[in-house]
C-alpha cells in the first residue's frame, strides 16, 4: 500500500497590505532639496551609508534624483561621511 503525502505541505506567506506611502516632500511644498539641509539627508542614508531606495522611501522620483545628487554633494564637501560607522 504507498504511503499517504500530503500535496501542499508548505505554508503560504500571506501578503501584508501596507498603508500607502507618500511623498513627504510633496505633502510639505519642498520644491529643491538642499544638501546643507544634513537632518533632511541622513534620514534616507543608511547606517552603512547607503543611499535607501525609493520604494522605502515613498518619495517620488523626481525628489529621488535631488536627493541623490544632494547626498553626494554633502559627502563630497565634508557633511555626510561616504561609509557608516
Amino acid at each position: 500500500m504507498p504511503k499517504m503525502t500530503r500535496k501542499n505541505t508548505k505554508k503560504r506567506a500571506r501578503k501584508t497590505v501596507e498603508a500607502p506611502k507618500f511623498c513627504r516632500f510633496t505633502r510639505d511644498d519642498i520644491f529643491e532639496i538642499d544638501y546643507r539641509d544634513i537632518d533632511v539627508l541622513r534620514r534616507h542614508v543608511s547606517a552603512q551609508g547607503k543611499i535607501s531606495p525609493r520604494k522605502r522611501n515613498g518619495i517620488t522620483a523626481q525628489y529621488q534624483r535631488q536627493l541623490k545628487v544632494a547626498i553626494k554633494r554633502a559627502r563630497f564637501l565634508g557633511l555626510l561621511p561616504f561609509v557608516g560607522e
